[in-house]
């Protein structure tokens, strides 16, 4: 008992007293904290919470009108402006904060960040542009590369968006697939004028990127077919099933082409039909159907869809069939038949359409680059399929 250090009789309840004070000191400070902000502002947060955007901007504003110095609710009003479309007042708003010389370099910094997107909004991709350049040393760069990704794919400055993307490169997102698509991009725009050896060059960059971009070996093939090099063709474009199968889809018509320049007619529909059969959702029945409608006649084709649908029904099988059967039809059956034919028709109008699969956005034709959220590669090469992941 001799050693108990008794000096702890006497420091334990002042560490109490020390730890009660500090409590009530802080409790004290959020109270007051909590009493300065205007009852309104609480009213204007409920008309948020519960969507009701227009109602809680009157609220702000009215606050902003005799709180001037409240930063926070002139950044929330500047949100809420634009989202609501009034990009003259959000953009007032930013351009008014940043004004102010009382900011700190991350408040300086945020509404610069949120005055760029202001001018995205309204178009204005020049002023957007010179913002989010200045942000690059920031703690906004990475947000501000990201805008600026998609300001130059929108201004379709495809070399620009390399060198953004190649400067977000993280473990998190490589950025292959799309860098690879701005190289296609930059090669089509160099062989629509003209000019092969660009072309070349970024489709060779382009499956540097990602080996499995189909879109680099289609391009290549239509600049080999160009040259007069029709071989070279049809070999770059049968290299796109060993890349993606379901994208041969895409080459099946420029492939009989080839062969019909070469007097290989039948060697091309016979290599589209082993195609079909080794792989029953590749989309080329109706190209099939209409070759051998055109060499081998009516039986033909109506018997080609017929086994088709055995071996692997599909609705798309069945119209095709129907469509065949009509055209061989006694007349007596045809009105029926044609009644049928414009039932389904109707009831499968949803499977001849492309569907992105990160959005959903439906297109008669095929898109490299969703039009509705600006993905890439997004689009399964086979109408009707709504995931690229089932396929």
């Amino acid at each position: 008992m001799s050693d108990f250090p008794y000096w702890w009789l006497i420091a334990l309840p002042v560490f109490f007293g020390l730890g009660w004070l500090a409590a009530r000191i802080d409790i004290k400070h959020v109270l007051s904290e909590t009493r300065s902000l205007p009852a309104a502002y609480f009213k204007g947060l409920n008309f948020l919470l519960n969507g009701q955007t227009n109602q809680a901007v009157d609220v702000y504003v009215d606050i902003a009108r005799h709180h001037a110095e409240t930063v926070d609710l002139q950044f929330t009003l500047g949100h809420l402006f634009r989202r609501r479309g009034e990009l003259e007042r959000a953009i007032r708003m930013h351009q008014k904060l940043l004004a102010r010389r009382d900011l700190t370099d991350t408040q300086k910094q945020s509404a610069q960040f949120e005055l760029a997107k202001d001018f995205l909004k309204a178009g204005l991709f020049d002023r957007a542009e010179s913002l989010l350049t200045e942000l690059q040393n920031t703690e906004y760069a990475r947000q501000a590369r990201s805008e600026l990704l998609a300001v130059y794919q929108q201004e379709k400055d495809w070399q620009k968006a390399i060198d953004i993307a190649q400067q977000m490169r993280d473990e998190s997102h490589s950025y292959q697939h799309e860098i690879a698509q701005f190289h296609c991009e930059l090669a089509e725009q160099a062989f629509a004028r003209s000019l092969p050896e660009p072309a070349l060059e970024h489709l060779e960059a382009a499956l540097a990127e990602n080996r499995q971009c189909a879109r680099a070996k289609l391009l290549l093939g239509e600049i080999a077919q160009a040259a007069g090099k029709v071989d070279d063709a049809i070999r770059l474009w049968l290299e796109i099933e060993s890349q993606d199968v379901l994208a041969l889809a895409l080459v099946a018509r420029k492939l009989l082409s080839a062969y019909d320049a070469l007097g290989k007619n039948e060697e091309g529909t016979q290599l589209l039909m082993r195609l079909l059969q080794q792989y029953p959702e590749l989309d080329v029945l109706d190209l099939v159907y209409e070759r051998l409608m055109a060499q081998r006649g009516m039986d033909a084709a109506y018997e080609f869809v017929r086994e088709q649908l055995k071996a692997h029904p599909t609705m798309p099988g069945l119209r095709k069939v129907l469509e065949a059967h009509l055209l061989v039809a006694p007349d007596e059956q045809k009105y029926e038949l044609e009644i049928i034919g414009k039932l389904l028709t109707e009831a499968t109008r949803e499977q001849t359409l492309y569907y992105c699969s990160t959005c959903g956005f439906k297109a008669r034709q095929y898109f490299w680059h969703c039009p509705a959220c600006s993905e890439w590669e997004t689009y399964p090469p086979v109408r009707g399929r709504k995931n690229r992941g089932a396929a």
